[in-house]
């Protein structure tokens, strides 16, 4: 049974780690950092309903006239 060559394994291995080092290197260098954050500004907008606008008269069926 043939023995295994295992002497490129070492120089296989930490070039393949250094390949992965330089290219995480690269994509995360290739990102654009603001370096100032502004806040975002929101202006609240009130919802138009139609009783807003008018006053309206709620009858609660206690003070109902009796029949």
């Amino acid at each position: 049974m043939p023995q295994l060559d295992t002497s490129t394994w070492f120089i296989t291995i930490l070039s393949t780690i250094l390949t992965l080092f330089m290219i995480i290197q690269l994509k995360i260098s290739s990102y654009h950092y603001y370096l100032i954050p502004e806040p975002k500004t929101t202006k609240m907008n009130k919802p138009s309903t139609p009783w807003e606008l008018k006053w309206t008269k709620i009858f609660s069926p206690l003070s109902l006239p009796q029949r």
